[in-house]
């Protein structure tokens, strides 16, 4: 849908009422992709209420989680959230996608709309209040900014609520999480809008099979290691359609063809189909919904065979070979083209670096690096790609640390 300088979400909110009315369903869908790209802090509220009256799923869908995973940001700056309804407020606040780093930001957003209008809204806190994963709070905080606020305290339906937190926050102190926890409205854990994963890696003079989650949103890491799972380092990594992909490496002793996919939600690992050759120091990426993996070493030379992943049929395809072996290589996607660049050749430091064409199935040369490199860290953005030994933490991002989004 094309728009001028003239197009405001209030004008195409009215084209599409317009369109919905005469069926025009191109001009419902051009306007709905123009509100999706208009959503911001101040209006993500008035475009998923506007959603209640036409028919919007996906437009409704992304402005509802637009809301929950800025859910911070949006209460210090919108107006339209001081006019939620009570069952509007309560049906955000008690979801666990909400993207809090903690629930007192989630306490002080039911106090700042109870006190836009405290003579008709402070009798709602006995039904916000059971909403927020109290136990989840620091003990200072619930006592002194919780337990004694006046509405709180005002409210005789607060009191078994109040007195449940506690139970829960001291069962918690003394036994640690359990299951149970999750059931339980005041203690369950909100889901993370955006997981870190580490995976494997060389740790303490030897390969590990240590995996690890950064939770954003809390500012913490958790320890989700699957001791059943063999150590492995060098390997190559890939986050495709829910899955976390771990390619190739190396355990000390044997370099692997083999193929991991780990499911970041379930915690379960499953064999996949593995790869022509064995690869360690794999360079690997993603285009087009296939994971492609690029030389590395087998254990006796440096590759520069390369092969790409499809994992509706679960096979391994052979596409052309590259020009130069390369192993500790690494490689992005820029304007669906593969790019790899430096890397070890069994002899020396690369600076050559070439570009995959998926449709012809050809590498070409392009221009070389200034400095020979590997264990390179290389990232597409915007128009270039960039190269530099001082991005040397790159390689883990690419190689050994996964962002998940969790819808």
């Amino acid at each position: 849908m094309a728009h001028g300088p003239s197009s405001s979400p209030d004008n195409v909110e009215k084209l599409l009422a317009a369109a919905d009315q005469f069926n025009i369903m191109g001009v419902v869908r051009g306007c709905c992709e123009f509100l999706k790209s208009e959503l911001c802090l101040d209006n993500c509220i008035g475009i998923c209420k506007f959603t209640d009256y036409y028919y919007c799923p996906e437009l409704r869908q992304k402005a509802y989680m637009f809301i929950l995973h800025n859910f911070e940001e949006m209460v210090k700056v919108s107006a339209e959230f001081l006019e939620l309804s009570v069952t509007e407020l309560q049906d955000i606040i008690e979801k666990d996608e909400l993207n809090v780093k903690q629930e007192d930001a989630v306490f002080e957003a039911i106090l700042k709309w109870i006190s836009h209008d405290p003579q008709n809204r402070k009798q709602h806190i006995s039904v916000l209040l059971p909403k927020v994963r109290l136990a989840l709070m620091h003990a200072e905080y619930f006592m002194n900014n919780v337990k004694m606020n006046d509405y709180v305290k005002d409210s005789e339906e607060c009191k078994p609520v109040i007195i449940n937190a506690l139970k829960a926050m001291y069962d918690l102190n003394m036994n640690g999480p359990s299951n149970s926890d999750f059931t339980n409205p005041l203690t369950r854990p909100r889901l993370p809008y955006a997981i870190l994963f580490a995976i494997g890696g060389w740790s303490g003079g030897s390969p590990t099979n240590a995996i690890e989650a950064y939770d954003a949103r809390a500012d913490r890491w958790l320890n989700v290691t699957c001791e059943e799972e063999c150590p492995r380092a060098y390997h190559g990594t890939a986050y495709l359609k829910g899955y976390v992909y771990i390619i190739g490496g190396f355990d000390s002793v044997d370099y692997f063809n083999s193929v991991k996919r780990f499911n970041p939600v379930k915690k379960t690992w499953h064999q996949v189909a593995p790869m022509h050759s064995r690869r360690c120091y794999v360079s690997v990426t993603v285009l087009s919904n296939f994971i492609y993996a690029m030389g590395g070493f087998d254990g006796y030379v440096r590759l520069n065979t390369a092969e790409r992943y499809e994992p509706e049929t679960n096979q391994w395809t052979l596409i052309a070979p590259m020009h130069e072996q390369r192993s500790d290589a690494s490689a992005t996607t820029l304007h669906g083209k593969v790019y790899i660049c430096g890397g070890f050749n069994g002899n020396e430091c690369l600076f050559t670096a070439e570009v995959y064409n998926a449709e012809s199935n050809q590498w070409t040369v392009i221009a070389p690096m200034r400095s020979r490199r590997s264990g390179i860290g290389v990232i597409a953005y915007g128009e270039h790609i960039y190269a530099s030994d001082r991005l040397k933490w790159l390689v883990s991002a690419i190689k050994d640390l996964y962002y998940h989004q969790i819808q």
